[in-house]
């Protein structure tokens, strides 16, 4: 497992993966949707912002309250379980952001 996510972390996957095909911004011309992804029981959540509504990028806001591990003073999360994953969906499969960047790559070539 890696770390827990946190929106620090989410920075920092946007900047490991910038212009690789990883990132929202790069990959949702071809239907990628952010997702994430619990390894330990399999569920796949869809990123939301706080109120339900579909989130455009990883925003940790919308999980559901069983996988929050923090929130700060005004509620917004600051910590997930470290068995959360940051990924995409796209037609009914999850992909890592390692696997998102490859499945660009190859859609490109």
């Amino acid at each position: 497992m890696t770390a827990a996510l946190s929106p620090t972390a989410l920075q920092g996957e946007n900047r490991r993966f910038r212009n690789t095909g990883g990132r929202s911004e790069e990959n949702r011309p071809l239907g990628f949707r952010p997702a994430f992804k619990d390894v330990a029981s399999g569920a796949v959540y869809d990123s939301r912002f706080a109120d339900g509504r579909p989130a455009p990028f990883h925003l940790l806001d919308g999980l559901p309250e069983d996988v929050i591990l923090h929130r700060d003073p005004t509620g917004r999360v600051g910590r997930v379980k470290d068995s959360i994953v940051s990924g995409f969906v796209l037609n009914g499969q999850f992909y890592t952001r390692e696997e998102a960047a490859q499945e660009v790559a190859a859609l490109a070539a």
